[in-house]
């Protein structure tokens, strides 16, 4: 594909930046604090509701705002980091993230925490497909891989240790300050990255591409055509309409005539791109990556993961606490082998997924549907008294193996062929269907979960539940396996 070898020149004229590493430092600072941001505020919504005397309602969107405002600006955020630069948009989504955060901390009641959250999932949406785009950027070959390993290890310990440093964070500071510091933990680490990125990222932050000789009103211009801002409006709105019914499907069932309209908006969305790109301008997203057979069997795995794997450390936080009576801090307890062995497999298939390709997510798909069966089997031998749940350990280190090898490899082989000019986007777009795969998935799991509860017992529920997240994993297992035989197809 000749436009898809013009654009990726860019690939190779900054892979070699020998700045590279220290980009990849400040990148990984960030999506460790929004990771550990995610992950501490589980642990912390008890005692945001009696500090703040927040209602059920309110609880519900500490966690929906956030995650409804960062898919909402996913898409227009990453293609405008591959329009403006990259380095810009990542340092005004760590500006916006940080002072939410300073907010979110300092909120005197529910409504303000909930305007602040929603501001800080707009910094967090800005920032993130920029991290991937990056490394898309400055990373090739072998040492993109390691790099995305890299990335792989950051995500799984600060999903580990998020829910450990929150309910540390609470004992320390009481019912009032301690959930406080669950969100002011953020400030010192969003300065400080800053910081790095004001010195080490490459200069100029934001670039006009080839419209550095036109006048200013003409310069504008072009880079708001170029940002397609219709286009960036109907894709924000559709994955609006389709986040809103399962994050608000408890209060009246008139949200779920927001679905059809989400799913409306996207075809609206695809027959605009299509027309944008018929006049001759640059859409937001260049719909041909999609016959890109690694890049749309990619999607697919990852959204099919997250629909399952995400759904894992819900249930296993509502068995733990309300099924056998553990506390918050042990609940988070649980996960730390996973969260450790999530960290280690990262950056082992980092390094071999280059030479094994999708065979390594393979292996990760299959590690997660053992360690579903392996929960399954402790949470009924617990019941009748022949184990301890502390077995959970076990069965969730495979999870742990699961993650490492299948987040960042797959993220790897999903964008290998994607124009770099569209680096951002199309991240985006794979991030997009990890979010509507996380809240679809608990939406779903808990529905079924708490439904099961008012005809039998919580280890039958949740040995349910295990079951449902296998048979979603074995799902992207298949779409995993097919693309490997398509590969194999290709190369012969």
């Amino acid at each position: 594909m000749q436009k898809q070898t013009d654009l990726n020149k860019g690939n190779v004229d900054d892979a070699g930046d020998p700045v590279r590493w220290r980009v990849l430092i400040v990148l990984l600072g960030a999506i460790s604090m929004s990771l550990i941001s995610v992950s501490i505020v589980n642990v912390a919504l008890p005692a945001i509701q009696e500090g703040l005397d927040a209602s059920h309602s309110d609880l519900q969107w500490v966690l929906s705002g956030y995650a409804l405002t960062f898919g909402v600006v996913l898409i227009a955020a990453g293609r405008a980091g591959d329009i403006m630069g990259r380095g810009g948009i990542f340092i005004i989504g760590m500006v916006v993230f940080t002072a939410a955060s300073v907010a979110s901390g300092l909120a005197p009641n529910a409504t303000s925490l909930n305007i602040a959250r929603f501001i800080q999932g707009v910094g967090s949406g800005l920032l993130s497909p920029q991290g991937v785009g990056m490394i898309q950027q400055y990373f090739r070959g072998g040492e993109r891989g390691r790099a995305f390993g890299y990335f792989g290890s950051v995500v799984g310990v600060s999903v580990g240790i998020g829910p450990i440093l929150g309910g540390l964070l609470i004992e320390f500071g009481g019912i009032e300050l301690g959930w406080r510091l669950t969100f002011l933990v953020n400030v010192p680490i969003g300065i400080a990255t800053l910081i790095m990125a004001f010195i080490w990222f490459p200069k100029p932050l934001f670039h006009h591409g080839s419209s550095g000789s036109m006048s200013f009103y003409h310069r504008t211009l072009h880079v708001c055509r170029s940002l397609d801002p219709v286009g960036s409006l109907l894709v924000g709105l559709a994955v609006f309409a389709i986040l809103l019914p399962f994050m608000e499907s408890r209060t009246s069932m008139l949200n779920w005539l927001w679905l059809p309209v989400g799913v409306a908006l996207v075809a609206v969305w695809v027959r605009w791109e299509r027309y944008y790109a018929r006049q001759g301008r640059s859409p937001m997203v260049d719909l041909d990556i999609f016959a890109i057979r690694s890049f749309t069997n990619g999607s697919m795995i990852m959204t099919l993961y997250f629909l399952g794997m995400t759904s894992i450390w819900v249930l296993v936080a509502l068995y733990m606490q309300e099924g056998i009576g553990k506390t918050a801090l042990e609940s988070g307890m649980v996960g730390i082998p996973s969260a450790l062995i999530a960290a280690m497999s990262a950056n082992w298939a980092g390094k071999r997924v280059t030479r094994y390709g999708r065979k390594v997510v393979i292996g990760g798909l299959c590690c997660a549907v053992s360690g579903m069966g392996l929960c399954i089997a402790v949470v009924l031998l617990n019941a009748g008294g022949y184990i301890s749940p502390w077995w959970l350990m076990l069965a969730l280190a495979f999870v742990g193996l699961a993650q490492g090898a299948v987040i960042s490899p797959n993220q790897t082989l999903t964008l290998a062929e994607v124009p770099l000019a569209y680096a951002g986007s199309s991240g985006a777009i794979m991030q997009t269907g990890q979010r509507i795969g996380t809240s679809v998935g608990i939406a779903v799991l808990t529905a079924v979960v708490f439904a099961l509860l008012d005809k039998t017992s919580w280890p039958v529920a949740a040995a349910c539940g295990f079951g449902l997240i296998a048979l979603v994993i074995c799902g992207a297992l298949g779409i995993a396996v097919k693309d490997q035989h398509n590969r194999r197809h290709v190369q012969q």
